[in-house]
């Protein structure tokens, strides 16, 4: 069983107490949650959405929308991903810079972001491209920590792949084109996170009416060739939420943005280097310098309110 990484031994952390209204959670786009809530506080309630959309296209910001059910048919996504060809401009890829936050003090360890992309990208349930697992912290408390890709800003897992099937594009995300991958698992060893994942069997069965597996959708799987999370950048880019994020029942996982300063369950939204400072976030094995994207917060075993 592969050992999870090991976080800072860190656990006093500031708590975050989510803004609630009458009625309940709302699921919002990016727009329209900015403008509601930016800090901890609800201080631009009322805003319309058309008022709120609006400001979003003049931020620049990424309009995600969660949809009512947690995932769509993968055909969906894949048709929807591909509709205007197999990879978008450069140019337009370095508008975002992905990274996700994971708050462990949400976390219940019930594993639906796993499952939830096992689903989407046809996997074995023996290599699944999420991770979680149950720590115990130097205080003797139980948490639970996921541990998808870490989104590498300086990859090891690109420097050793002789055929560079494994590489990062320019919105941060690190893809394997699997027409191009040899097996050597040259990558899987050289990942200090351990979360490559190898097609050691025959991989499962597809809709037969999706176009074909590419790096950034790779389903089916192909036999004999690595792979790993790419944050679902076949949804992000579409404006959607990753499989994960939309499965999560505490709203625990975050999708992220550098480029806009922001951060997002879909349900509320803050800014991401304000949020990162406050609670005192921290990534796993940092002393590596390789520029892991996703970040966590681990508090000290507080409740928050909900």
């Amino acid at each position: 069983m592969t050992e999870a990484p090991q976080p800072n031994d860190r656990f006093d952390r500031v708590p975050v107490v989510p803004d609630t209204h009458e009625g309940g959670p709302e699921h919002l786009t990016v727009a329209e949650a900015l403008a509601r809530q930016v800090s901890r506080r609800n201080v631009v309630a009322g805003i319309g959405v058309a008022a709120a959309a609006a400001g979003a296209v003049g931020l620049g910001l990424p309009v995600l929308s969660r949809p009512a059910q947690a995932k769509a048919e993968a055909v969906e996504w894949h048709d929807h991903a591909h509709a205007d060809g197999p990879a978008a401009a450069a140019s337009d890829l370095a508008k975002h810079q992905w990274v996700m936050v994971f708050d462990l003090r949400r976390c219940d360890g019930c594993g639906k972001c796993s499952d939830a992309c096992i689903d989407m990208h046809f996997l074995q349930k023996e290599t699944p491209w999420i991770r979680v697992y149950e720590r115990e912290s130097s205080g003797g408390q139980k948490y639970f920590l996921p541990v998808p890709c870490q989104a590498c800003e300086d990859p090891p897992c690109t420097k050793v792949c002789p055929v560079t099937a494994t590489y990062r594009v320019q919105d941060g995300v690190t893809l394997v084109d699997q027409s191009v991958c040899i097996g050597c698992r040259m990558c899987l060893a050289a990942c200090p996170y351990g979360v490559r994942t190898f097609s050691w069997n025959e991989p499962r069965k597809a809709p037969t009416s999706l176009a074909g597996p590419t790096p950034e959708f790779p389903v089916p799987q192909k036999l004999g060739t690595a792979g790993k999370c790419v944050m679902c950048v076949h949804n992000l880019r579409v404006g959607k939420f990753p499989g994960c994020v939309d499965a999560c029942g505490m709203d625990a996982i975050y999708i992220g943005d550098l480029e806009t300063d922001t951060m997002t369950n879909g349900t509320e939204t803050f800014r991401l280097s304000q949020y990162l400072k406050e609670n005192d976030a921290f990534r796993l094995r940092e002393e590596l310098n390789t520029g892991p994207r996703v970040y966590y917060v681990a508090g000290h075993g507080q409740n928050l309110e909900f």
